[in-house]
Order: structure tokens, then sequence, then C-alpha cells
């Protein structure tokens, strides 16, 4: 933040905080090129970032496959058929 002000040269500054000039200047223009990214303006995304549909698609698939080994294990005698 002291280099954005201004008010002392890289070469003070490097010296204050035990630093080479050219990290002070790299840091400073690392914030000063994302700077602009806070102010601009971008629209949200009205679609989410996640497939609701293979998602639901995946709960299912994943129900019937349970429900399957579940009856098979309860057939073979390894799991109580009355577990709820």
């Amino acid at each position: 933040m002291a280099a954005l002000k201004g008010d002392k040269t890289m070469s003070e500054l490097a010296t204050q905080f035990d630093l080479h000039p050219n990290q002070i200047k790299q840091w400073k223009d690392q914030l000063l090129d994302g700077v602009s990214d806070v102010f601009e303006d971008k629209p949200k995304s009205k679609e989410p970032e996640i497939d609701i549909t293979s998602l639901h698609a995946k709960i299912g698939q994943l129900t019937l496959e349970k429900d399957f080994l579940e009856g098979a294990l309860a057939k073979a005698g390894l799991l109580p058929s009355a577990k709820k």
C-alpha cells in the first residue's frame, strides 16, 4: 500500500521493508492489474454451474443400485430383511 501512495521511492520502501525494489514493483503491478476486476460489471449467470438434471439422474441410479444390492444381500441372508 505504501508503494501505491507514492510518498516514498521504491528504493526507500525496499530499504524500509528489507525487500528488493523489483519485488515491490511486481506486487504493485499485480495489485493495479487486479483492481480492474473488482470494479467490472460482470453479469451474474442465471444458470447454475452444476447440471441439476444429471445430478438427479445420478441420484436415481444410485438409489436403484442400493435397493438392488440390499435385496440381494437380504436374499443371501447377509442382511436382515426388516431393516426399517
